[in-house]
C-alpha cells in the first residue's frame, strides 16, 4: 500500500470522527482513543474507501491497440482519450481505419438531406463505469477526401428497447 498525503488526511478525519462518536458513548478518553485507533483502518477501508470509489468515475487509460479494440468493444472507452490526444488516426485513409477498427457500427445522419453521411463513421465505446452514469460513450470519425480529419468523442443517453 502506498501512503499518500491524501490517505493520511482521510485516515485522520475518520479517526477524529470515530473518536468524537465514541466519546459520546463512554467518557474514558483513553478507551475511546484506543478503540478509535483500532477501528479507524476498518472504517476507512471497508466504509469510506468503497463509498468514494462508487461515487468517483475513475477508469484506466490505455494506449490504442487495434486487437483490443476489435476483441473487447465494451472497453474501448479506455483507449479513446489517448487515441484522440495523440492523433493516432488523423491522416489515415478509410481503408486503413477499416483494417484497424473494423467496420463502422453506424453512419451519422443528415436531417436536412434525410440520408446517412458516408464520411462520418461512428463506433460505440461502451459504458464508462460509475454509480450514476446513464450515458454510453461513442466516437465519430470524420473523413475528408478519404482521410481522417477529425475525431469526436460524445455521449448518448442509454435507451432500452421496450418489447410489448
Amino acid at each position: 500500500m502506498i501512503i499518500t498525503p491524501l490517505l493520511v488526511i482521510f485516515m485522520v478525519v475518520v479517526f477524529v470522527l470515530l473518536y468524537l462518536f465514541l466519546t459520546t458513548i463512554d467518557k474514558r478518553k483513553w478507551l475511546s482513543f484506543l478503540i478509535s485507533l483500532i477501528l479507524t483502518p476498518f472504517a476507512y477501508f471497508y466504509l469510506f474507501y468503497p463509498f468514494v470509489n462508487i461515487l468517483s468515475s475513475y477508469h484506466y487509460q490505455k494506449y490504442f491497440d487495434s486487437e483490443a479494440w476489435t476483441e473487447n468493444p465494451s472497453l474501448r472507452y479506455e483507449m479513446v482519450d489517448n487515441t484522440i490526444e495523440s492523433d493516432t488516426l488523423v491522416g489515415l485513409s478509410k481503408n486503413t481505419v477499416y483494417k484497424l477498427l473494423g467496420k463502422y457500427e453506424w453512419l451519422s445522419w443528415d436531417a436536412a438531406q434525410k440520408a446517412h453521411i458516408e464520411n462520418k463513421w461512428n463506433y460505440s465505446l461502451g459504458i464508462e463505469p460509475g454509480a450514476f452514469n446513464n450515458k454510453k460513450e461513442s466516437l465519430e470519425i470524420t473523413f475528408k477526401k478519404d482521410n481522417v480529419v477529425a475525431l469526436r468523442h460524445f455521449q448518448e443517453e442509454i435507451t432500452f428497447d421496450d418489447k410489448e
